[in-house]
């Protein structure tokens, strides 16, 4: 649960000014962030910025994390939330990224491009991400798959039902 504390922070955060930098890697990957104006688009990038600040990040197989991977990353968890809030990812705390595709220790032979656990942690495969913000209508967006999942799990279980307002 997200402490009062925490609550105080990110209303704190909400106020200091979406980082200039971070825009070129929005028009640069995320094709949906043209489209959003006015009050949508300044609600997404708080969503944005405080997804990124907030979250622990982690490379995995000899990625270094970027702030251009951050704020591609978030932006698929944010588009998901834009009409809500991004409470529903408080019990999310970490993103693991990999540069590719990797193998999972518990599976033989299979090639995992992401996956969201119970404990708070979305593991994910950098080329899968910008691939599927690369082809929106191919049905393999990995991350935005990921997150639905994590949304899903609010309730307790990951049943296909996620309870959202």
């Amino acid at each position: 649960m997200f402490s009062l504390i925490s609550r105080f922070r990110r209303w704190r955060r909400e106020k200091d000014p979406f980082p200039t930098a971070w825009l070129p890697h929005l028009e640069a990957h995320v094709p949906f962030f043209s489209e959003l104006e006015g009050e949508i688009r300044e609600k997404f990038l708080t969503l944005v910025k405080l997804f990124v600040w907030e979250k622990s990040w982690v490379g995995a197989g000899g990625l270094e994390i970027t702030d251009e991977i951050k704020v591609v990353i978030a932006a698929t968890a944010a588009r998901l939330v834009l009409h809500l809030d991004l409470t529903y990812y408080d019990r999310l705390t970490e993103i693991i990224v990999y540069p590719s595709h990797y193998n999972h220790p518990d599976q033989v032979g299979g090639v995992i491009f992401g996956e969201a656990h119970a404990w708070g942690t979305v593991v994910l495969s950098w080329d899968a991400v910008t691939h599927g913000l690369d082809n929106p209508r191919d049905g393999h967006d990995t991350a935005t798959h990921e997150f639905a999942h994590v949304l899903d799990r609010q309730d307790g279980e990951f049943d296909g039902t996620p309870d959202l307002r």
